[in-house]
């Protein structure tokens, strides 16, 4: 398995604060890496520090399995706190300043327009972009290197719901032209529509990494059953479900999956004297779990 970024106890310290404390994470190639947390708990200043803006106050960090730094920085592209751009000039002429300043070559300029579908903006001012437009343009300038990893931090944030699936459907595209993304963001829905896997940061920790296939069996749907007697119930439903998928939490009695007799279950429940109070469905979405892993961090 070939690494693009990893990291052990990487720590970034402001006045006595560890604002990224002792995180670490592995990014294989090939990932679209969603890097979840809330607004301040250390992502941004995460990424200024494996991309060289901040040094660290502790801990290492290496790209493309130990490449020496300054090679590996050439194969990443990278997009933070939105993208800075010349508004009095055209998307065109951004991309080729901005490849001319890289010493790269400014002829694919049309083409990563193309990729990020504003071809047709020709003579137009960026000032004028709408602001999902500029995050396109900002994209496809981190795409100027022809990078093997792009790091984007919080690509969606701000956009209306016409800008985010464009963005949403960018990132797929460029996945599947081979690049690995790591993807920052506090919008856990958007996420989990394109992530592969997931880290957890909360308050500057790491809480946890999983596969988007980890997330999918960890949230299953639930019935949800309330009820005097939980102990004695989840027996009941137990050998009345054939199931060993039943489990108590405080006055509630959780099954795995969505159940089609339930009535007939509820009627045996009754009949052990067993007073059944609600019946719920519970989702368990993957917004759910993280948002519990990330209180929990």
């Amino acid at each position: 398995m070939s690494y693009v970024l990893q990291t052990e106890g990487l720590t970034k310290t402001y006045k006595k604060t560890k604002v990224v404390d002792q995180v670490s994470l592995t990014v294989r190639s090939g990932d679209i890496y969603g890097f979840v947390g809330k607004n301040g708990a250390g992502k941004t200043t995460f990424i200024r520090t494996v991309l060289g803006l901040t040094r660290p106050s502790g801990g290492t960090y290496r790209f493309f399995d130990g490449m020496a730094l300054n090679d590996a920085r050439r194969k990443v592209g990278s997009l933070i706190e939105g993208p800075a751009l010349y508004r009095n000039m055209t998307a065109r002429e951004n991309i080729e300043l901005y490849a001319t300043m890289l010493q790269v070559d400014k002829g694919r300029s049309l083409m990563l327009l193309q990729t990020v579908g504003l071809a047709d903006t020709g003579k137009k001012r960026v000032g004028d972009f709408s602001l999902g437009m500029k995050q396109r343009l900002g994209i496809a300038m981190a795409l100027v290197g022809d990078p093997d990893l792009l790091i984007l931090d919080e690509p969606i944030n701000g956009l209306d719901p016409k800008g985010i699936v464009e963005i949403r459907e960018l990132l797929l595209t460029l996945h599947q032209q081979g690049k690995t993304i790591f993807l920052s963001s506090h919008l856990l829905g958007e996420l989990e529509k394109v992530a592969t896997r997931y880290g957890i940061i909360a308050n500057g920790h790491m809480v946890e990494e999983i596969t988007a296939e980890e997330l999918q069996r960890v949230c299953v749907a639930r019935t949800v059953i309330k009820t005097n007697d939980p102990l004695k119930a989840a027996v009941v439903a137990s050998r009345f479900l054939q199931t060993g998928e039943v489990t108590v939490e405080g006055d509630r009695l959780l099954i795995a999956g969505t159940l089609d007799n339930i009535g007939a279950l509820t009627n045996a429940l009754f009949a052990e004297n067993i007073v059944v109070s609600g019946i719920s469905s519970d989702d368990n979405r993957a917004e759910e779990y993280f948002i519990r892993k990330m209180e929990e961090g």
